[in-house]
């Protein structure tokens, strides 16, 4: 899932990463709003709840909401900054080494959760999802070269829309026909992502009652798992490499 890239990925390797962390992106979505009222990945609601509370005067609030809009930019801008870093340097497993990072931040972020005071707790857990919201996002967006998103479901649906309109014109003749095939492969991208964002949304808000913080812990699991079998597979790959013969 983690080391292709681009147009040499596959589109059940597409799906099995959008829908595999746009699951995580939902559970911790709904995790951050029962916590503490906030999105930690609606971008499209924190700019507007911003402009809202700037239209009203509310610059306390109105900052806040700034800051986390911020905080995603800046997830974002630091994984660009180690992918590109990555690419230079010619390794190969940089995509997973970036959620290896995620998964290690999420486990702290979890600790924190479980140990600050709740003065502390709420922004610290809502500035910290939605740096590591950005910084995924950023991730799956790079190694698809922006076919997945796990966290833009606005735009995601505007996809499937589009896609069915085309399908729909297809079907009346009044489209050629000869793309129905890529169109009926990306609306089963989409609509698989958005089913999973809402699943792990509702297993977030489910699981964040009943053991809170440890949720964050769980996914930080989770990635890691994801992350080191791409570590596997990059050393299986290198091994493959070395093993092979030269060509003549």
């Amino acid at each position: 899932m983690l080391i292709r890239q681009g147009a040499a990925r596959s589109s059940g390797k597409d799906r099995r990463l959008a829908c595999t962390l746009a699951a995580v992106a939902g559970a911790l979505n709904t995790a951050a709003f029962q916590a503490v009222g906030f999105f930690s990945a609606n971008m499209t609601g924190n700019v507007s709840a911003l402009s809202d509370h700037a239209a009203f005067g509310s610059w306390r609030i109105g900052t806040f909401y700034l800051t986390i809009v911020l905080a995603f930019i800046f997830g974002s801008s630091v994984s660009t900054v180690l992918i590109n870093a990555g690419r230079r340097h010619q390794i190969n497993g940089i995509y997973a080494f970036n959620i290896l990072a995620e998964a290690v931040l999420m486990a702290l972020l979890g600790y924190a959760d479980l140990n600050l005071p709740a003065a502390y707790r709420g922004p610290a857990l809502i500035l910290g999802l939605s740096f590591l919201m950005g910084l995924q996002n950023a991730i799956v967006t790079r190694i698809s070269n922006a076919r997945v998103r796990t966290t833009h479901v606005s735009g995601m649906s505007t996809d499937i829309g589009i896609e069915l309109g085309m399908l729909f014109d297809i079907l009346r003749g009044r489209e050629p026909g000869a793309h129905a095939a890529a169109y009926k492969t990306k609306l089963r991208l989409h609509v698989q992502t958005v089913l999973s964002f809402l699943a792990g949304g509702v297993a977030g808000v489910l699981i964040y009652r009943s053991v809170g913080g440890w949720l964050l812990l769980g996914i930080a699991a989770w990635l890691l798992a994801i992350a080191l079998a791409g570590l596997v597979q990059v050393r299986k790959l290198r091994r493959q490499l070395l093993l092979s013969p030269p060509a003549r």
